[in-house]
């Protein structure tokens, strides 16, 4: 199993998936922590030159699910296709369908270190704390 979790320090969990600048990538075998790895993450700062347009019907199913930001979710999880699991704090409903969409499960978490969290999911005891999508 691999789990990814956005970051900015590699230690903790980003605020916010659509601004991390990087992915941690845990590698879990037999319920331990075997490997580790740093990936670069597409983010709102390589998108931020694109203009957005919502249409009525796209506003009112909510943040990310325009055409535009769906290839922009799918471009930020090509890096992780190899993942079960993603982790975050916060992020657009829109792009937690996508993650699911892709065969990632993303996980809305308020635990903050990364190892922690990882060893949550393995025990089972991690909440997602889908009430946080905006």
């Amino acid at each position: 199993m691999k789990i990814a979790a956005v970051s900015e320090d590699g230690i903790t969990i980003s605020q916010h998936f659509g601004r991390a600048p990087f992915y941690v990538v845990i590698t879990v075998e037999n319920g331990q922590i075997v490997g580790r790895e740093v990936r670069e993450k597409m983010g709102h700062a390589q998108f931020a030159s694109r203009e957005e347009t919502h249409t009525p019907a796209e506003a009112a199913q909510g943040h990310g699910f325009d055409p535009a930001a769906q290839e922009r979710h799918a471009r930020m999880a090509a890096s992780i296709a190899d993942c079960d699991v993603l982790l975050a704090p916060g992020m657009g409903a829109g792009a937690y369908e996508s993650l699911r969409r892709a065969g990632i499960r993303p996980i809305l978490t308020e635990i903050a270190n990364i190892e922690e969290a990882v060893r949550a999911v393995i025990a089972g005891e991690i909440e997602d704390h889908t009430e946080w999508l905006h």
